[in-house]
């Protein structure tokens, strides 16, 4: 039975990894563990199976053993820890999200299935690393993929802005708190109807302007991930 470790499961990639693969009961199928860069030894996720503490996502040496690892950690964690990794003979597959190994020779950016075929063919040829690609481009060629196989189409370009939730869960739950703190200044707006967009504009303003939203966000956000983890503040 194959040995697969995860990394960064718990942001919003990997968390809708997760839940994806528990609905497909994915996890009877392998031998899981699950990696952390924050609570070692701390509780892994709920997949319905048992499974062993969480483990340092930075430790080459407890990755060595796996034959795959997908992470989700983001491209920073990558470029620490997967040189060292391939450096000391590690042969197995490495899955990864970010974008930091996408235009390496020995990388295959997966979108099954309109690059299966490559896939495959890159797994025969002996390719033990695969990236995920742009969002925006993945789900753009998954809908134009077989316009360009029947010569319909012959080039397109594509430009995107980065997404808020492409930041990462923190980040995400950062926003949110932002937004709380602005609709809480322009709330007595709301509930006035004799009060105009004009109103509304300038108990917004004014709240980005005063200095102290910075404060209030960081203290929210603090309330808002110790939630998520669990913890009572």
């Amino acid at each position: 039975m194959n040995r697969v470790g995860f990394v960064g499961w718990r942001g919003m990639v990997g968390s809708v990894l997760m839940g994806r693969m528990r609905e497909e009961q994915d996890f009877r199928d392998f031998e899981a563990a699950f990696f952390t860069t924050s609570n070692v030894d701390g509780e892994g996720p709920d997949v319905g199976l048992q499974i062993p503490p969480l483990k340092d996502a930075f430790v080459v040496e407890d990755l060595e053993p796996l034959d795959i690892v997908v992470t989700c950690q983001g491209g920073d964690y990558t470029k620490e820890v997967y040189a060292p990794l391939r450096a000391s003979g590690y042969e197995g597959y490495w899955i990864d999200a970010a974008s930091a190994l996408r235009m390496q020779d020995d990388c295959i950016i997966v979108l099954d299935p309109v690059n299966r075929s490559l896939v495959e063919k890159g797994i025969a040829d002996g390719i033990r690393t695969f990236a995920g690609g742009n969002c925006t481009v993945s789900l753009m060629l998954m809908g134009l993929a077989g316009l360009f196989q029947h010569d319909l189409v012959e080039w397109m370009t594509s430009m995107t802005y980065q997404s808020a939730s492409g930041a990462g869960a923190k980040n995400m739950v950062e926003l949110v708190a932002q937004m709380a703190d602005l609709a809480d200044a322009g709330r007595p707006g709301l509930r006035d109807p004799a009060a105009t967009a004009l109103d509304l504009d300038r108990a917004v303003t004014g709240r980005i302007g005063d200095g102290r939203i910075g404060a209030r966000v960081a203290q929210d956000h603090t309330k808002i991930l110790a939630r998520l983890d669990g913890r009572v503040v």
